[in-house]
């Protein structure tokens, strides 16, 4: 079967963020600054280099910021023009990639992230896309979209990044049983959301990638609520392991968990590092 292009990226950001309260009691979790821009930013620029084309934003109230962000201010940019700030009305541009459209939907109700992909059905089709967790700001080249994307070009299959984690943690994610196969690629036979750690199939845990065929949506329709009470995405895909089409890849890049302050400090200090901001 040859594999369609990978052509649009949904990125669930209906999110609360209590985590960070009071910082994200008017603003959203996905704004909160890496350096000098925000976590949603690196997501969309991920997607972007991996050849995406629309940019599917699935929000809820007190949002409105992400969509004013991709948005132009032809004031601001005016104003900079005429000051000869070049080098900051370039960093203003950047924030909107060339050849890209967004959209945004709402999510009615904060039923979970098998419910928030659901709700992007309408604008992606019948197409498999791509989800980013802007939560995960993950340093690699090429991205890990990018690498996502090429295992489905091959593959044909839904593709997961993993990564082991400690045992320990394997209760914060959802946690996969794999086969071999030729390649970085890795075939599914099991996939569990949060597991115990003495019920973890494995150490090897999903985060915040996956590019999805669209049978997910079907499955999504008709997956009960499960962990929490929510709709859970791992569930769905559960439903297509039998089907064998279910893959994941071992990313290569360094993962920051900013949906944590740990991580989101610790992403701080190393995008500072790289800029010479931190010693």
């Amino acid at each position: 079967m040859q594999a369609k292009k990978v052509r649009k990226a949904v990125f669930p950001v209906a999110g609360m963020g209590t985590r960070f309260l009071p910082a994200t009691k008017a603003m959203p979790k996905e704004m909160l600054p890496v350096v000098d821009k925000p976590l949603i930013q690196y997501a969309v620029e991920e997607a972007a280099a991996a050849g995406i084309e629309q940019m599917v934003f699935v929000t809820g109230r007190n949002k409105r910021a992400i969509e004013d962000h991709f948005d132009r201010v032809p004031e601001l940019e005016q104003l900079l023009e005429r000051g000869g700030k070049h080098q900051m009305l370039e960093a203003l541009m950047s924030a909107t990639p060339r050849g890209v459209t967004f959209v945004y939907v709402r999510q009615p109700e904060p039923l979970g992230l098998g419910h928030a992909v659901l709700c992007a059905q309408p604008v992606v089709g019948d197409e498999p896309f791509a989800v980013i967790l802007a939560d995960d700001l993950i340093d690699a080249a090429p991205g890990v979209t990018t690498q996502l994307v090429e295992s489905y070009r091959r593959h044909a299959s839904s593709v997961l990044a993993v990564q082991d984690v400690p045992r320990a943690d394997t209760s914060k994610y959802g946690v996969v049983a794999t086969e071999p196969m030729d390649g970085p690629e890795e075939r599914v036979v099991g996939i569990v959301e949060k597991p115990r750690p003495d019920q973890a199939p494995s150490t090897l845990a999903v985060v915040g990638r996956y590019v999805l065929r669209p049978e997910i949506f079907a499955e999504l329709a008709t997956t009960p609520r499960g962990s929490g009470g929510e709709i859970q995405l791992t569930d769905a895909i559960a439903r297509r392991v039998p089907q064998r089409e279910v893959i994941v890849r071992r990313f290569s890049g360094t993962r920051f968990d900013c949906g944590s302050k740990a991580g989101f400090l610790a992403a701080n200090i190393a995008f500072g590092k790289r800029q010479g901001l931190v010693g």
